[in-house]
């Protein structure tokens, strides 16, 4: 029995479960056969095979792991080499104790069916649930509005997007967008510095020398007809003017696609070609500064900042207001300018089996907020509470506050829309709230306080909430049937009363048709 505690010992400590008894049993067992041969000095032949949950597992004896262990210099002892160890459901040999260090190291780990293998199925399916119970939701839309979609498998993507150029240098980082910018005119200066160049190269004004125009040449004493054919050749006027060089050509394209002009280079009237190229540049240079400084003030006054300033409460409430079952959460705006048209709207996402068999995995369910009221539009000066009324028509109707604690796949995306009253362009806000982010039986506390020159909004109170005890934790679908049983009960119908009245036990049959004309005549006297 010592050897079988001892076992229950090793790996109970580090097994993720129960270990069976009979396995227990059958390794101390196997233990006890390891140990008395050891103990009389007998040596081993040949390794003890232990078998745990139906797979074979070799285990050195411990003589041999003291062997092992002086030649290598480690202290020796049972449990520092050659157990096994076993995880969180896998059991792996050390690597140190199997033969190569190296290969060894290169099977460190375990394959999964011997995972499966080794792992009880009771074991298996506990640690499943629990790891879906710590396995939080993923939002559709996170609290800062962005939308947890990622784009895979799309055909010609690049091409799409190249054909909105505009509207995706708009919608790219910051970082892309001052690369394009510098991209764009450095490319261009390079491109028509290189035409510049090609052009004087041909025209070959890279290899004319500009001598005076008045005097001789050097070595030569006479100024006969040869020598001033020679001179007209040489002064003959180049396509630009200083540009003797690629260097000098690249600084001419950037000065006439800036107009900075120094003054030194220039073209002239001896090229077609070169004036030609010059305008050239003047109208590319136009298009890139349009439509680069068109982006990047696109960029700039994007409404998606000015979502910056606009708040949602933390959590949504469910409380009674006027007598009904509603649904609230806050929306804020943090600065003084209004937001013009402000509107909200929201929708209920789940997933959903339709009765065909046909699976939709993010079903949209609208949540009415007052739209054919028009309290769906909102004067947003001070923070507002949005309500939705849990009725008939609400997807709430039959949740309970147990059933909406235990929903772990509903999600509720709220939106904000209007327009930025500095730049007229609309901005939308949006959020989301959990299921454990709607709390039963709560209310918002009061923001707006009255002061003697007006009003004052303390926005420390914007998420908080505090708890009403008397809250009704049914659905608003049993709600109502309570107050439609209970006013039922207590409800008085005159015909039923008058009916009473005349109806007496020892009544004729033939009396039937009086007390029924009776009754008709009843609406004509009220009448």
């Amino acid at each position: 029995m010592m050897g079988a505690a001892r076992v229950k010992r090793r790996f109970s400590a580090v097994v993720d479960g129960p270990v069976e008894e009979e396995e227990v049993m059958r390794l101390a067992q196997s233990a006890r056969a390891e140990e008395g041969p050891t103990g009389s000095g007998s040596p081993t032949s040949s390794s003890p095979v232990h078998v745990l949950n139906g797979k074979a597992l070799p285990l050195q004896s411990n003589t041999n792991n003291a062997r092992r262990q002086s030649a290598i210099g480690r202290p020796a002892g049972g449990d520092a080499e050659g157990e096994i160890k076993v995880r969180a459901g896998e059991i792996c040999l050390d690597p140190r104790n199997t033969k190569g260090g190296s290969e060894g190291g290169r099977r460190d780990g375990c394959s999964s069916s011997d995972q499966d293998s080794l792992s009880s199925p009771s074991t298996t399916s506990r640690r499943r649930s629990r790891r879906c119970n710590r396995r939080p939701r993923q939002r559709f839309v996170g609290k800062d509005g962005r939308c947890n979609v990622t784009f895979v498998n799309m055909s010609e993507r690049g091409q799409r997007y190249l054909s909105d150029l505009f509207t995706t240098c708009v919608d790219i980082r910051w970082r892309w967008m001052l690369v394009i910018f510098t991209l764009s005119f450095i490319l261009s200066w390079l491109l028509f510095g290189f035409a510049f160049w090609l052009i004087a190269s041909v025209h070959g004004d890279l290899s004319i020398q500009l001598t005076p125009s008045s005097g001789s040449s050097p070595g030569s004493g006479e100024t006969g007809s040869g020598g001033e054919f020679d001179r007209d050749k040489a002064i003959e006027e180049p396509c630009f003017l200083q540009v003797n060089s690629f260097m000098a050509a690249f600084l001419f394209s950037l000065e006439t696609q800036t107009s900075i002009g120094y003054g030194f280079r220039s073209v002239t009237e001896e090229c077609p070609l070169a004036v030609l190229a010059v305008v050239l540049q003047c109208i590319v240079g136009c298009i890139i500064d349009a439509f680069i400084i068109g982006a990047v003030m696109a960029k700039i006054a994007k409404p998606k900042k000015r979502n910056e300033t606009l708040v949602f409460s933390d959590t949504a409430v469910v409380a009674l207001r006027d007598g009904k079952l509603c649904m609230m959460w806050r929306v804020g705006n943090l600065r003084k300018s209004h937001l013009v048209e402000a509107h909200v709207r929201a929708q209920l996402l789940k997933p959903r089996m339709t009765p065909e068999g046909e699976y939709l995995p993010l079903d949209n369910a609208d949540i009415n907020v007052g739209f054919d009221t028009g309290t769906d539009r909102i004067f947003l000066v001070s923070p507002v509470t949005i309500v939705h009324e849990i009725n008939e028509e609400s997807p709430f109707f039959e949740i309970d506050k147990k059933a909406l604690k235990n929903d772990s796949e509903l999600e509720v995306v709220v939106i904000l829309e209007g327009m930025v009253e500095a730049t007229s362009m609309t901005t939308q806000c949006r959020s989301s709230y959990l299921a454990s982010e709607i709390l039963w039986g709560h209310r918002f506390e009061p923001v707006l306080f009255e002061k003697r020159d007006g009003y004052q909004v303390d926005y420390s109170f914007f998420h908080r909430t505090y708890e009403i005890p008397n809250t009704p934790s049914c659905s608003a679908k049993e709600l109502a049937e309570q107050q439609y049983s209970g006013s039922s009960r207590s409800s008085f119908c005159y015909e039923n009363e008058v009916a009473l009245e005349l109806a007496s036990p020892d009544e004729e049959p033939g009396q039937d048709q009086e007390r029924s004309s009776q009754l008709t005549r009843i609406p004509s006297l009220e009448a």
